[in-house]
């Protein structure tokens, strides 16, 4: 119960890791704050809370990238509950691409849906995590250390870069007020969005596991207990750090 009276807010529980952690954080006693665009899946998720026997405040439909809408779901949890102490940044959405058919339009979506859905709850969060003096968990991605023959995705990289880049940033700046900052760098995790595309059977990243060290595709689960140990008061001297999980991807070279 590394989490008992604990506030936890995340965003993008629909479904995916963003299920996963709201799951995970409420079986450990936290009172979860999870939105979503996705209404039904949000509503899915907080009745597999509740039969588990947890707590979550389901907002949907919530979109990330409107600062009203941002600034508007705190003021909400705020009156609720009358604090945050963690903020997961776990929503966004991304389109892949080479550079010379990466529309302008496109690369605009991905910026907004990468970087903006990340500044704008840690700006509208910052000042209830000062008053508790609580933690941020960031999600970046292996692609925001390397690039990639296989996965042409230069929008994305450039976002998860930045993501990073942010955490870090964000770290300096957090740690005269005693909030912690730190960031969880997915690789190839099973999830229903990468069933979908990068591990299709057209896919030319549909046996990756063969490049990876550990041989295998990550879970949500995976990625969510690192998410949780940096959260939690384990991790109260760790600040600024990127935690790669991906089986040792981004660790060697392929072969």
């Amino acid at each position: 119960m590394r989490f008992q009276n604990k506030v936890v807010v995340i965003t993008g529980t629909a479904g995916g890791q963003g299920r996963e952690a709201a799951i995970q954080f409420a079986s450990e006693g936290a009172i979860v704050a999870g939105c979503d665009i996705n209404v039904e899946g949000n509503i899915e998720t907080k009745m597999m809370v509740d039969a588990a026997g947890g707590k979550m405040i389901a907002s949907a439909p919530v979109d990330l990238t409107v600062e009203d809408q941002v600034e508007k779901w705190f003021a909400e949890i705020i009156a609720e509950v009358g604090k945050i102490d963690v903020l997961y940044v776990n929503a966004g959405a991304t389109k892949f691409s080479p550079v010379a058919e990466t529309s302008f339009a496109d690369w605009q979506f991905v910026m907004k849906h990468e970087l903006d859905i990340v500044f704008l709850p840690v700006k509208h969060a910052w000042n209830h995590l000062i008053a508790t003096k609580g933690n941020i968990v960031l999600v970046g991605s292996t692609a925001g250390v390397s690039g990639s023959v296989t996965n042409t995705r230069v929008a994305h990289s450039a976002t998860k870069g930045g993501v990073i880049a942010m955490g870090r940033q964000l770290a300096g700046e957090g740690a005269q007020h005693g909030i912690r900052v730190n960031t969880v760098s997915p690789g190839m995790i099973r999830t229903p969005a990468t069933e979908n595309d990068l591990l299709a059977e057209d896919h030319p990243m549909r046996n990756i596991e063969k490049s990876i060290p550990l041989k295998r595709i990550g879970t949500s689960a995976e990625v969510v207990n690192c998410a949780m140990f940096l959260a939690s008061d384990e991790a109260s001297y760790v600040t600024g750090a990127n935690l790669m999980v991906d089986g040792g991807w981004s660790a060697v070279l392929p072969g």
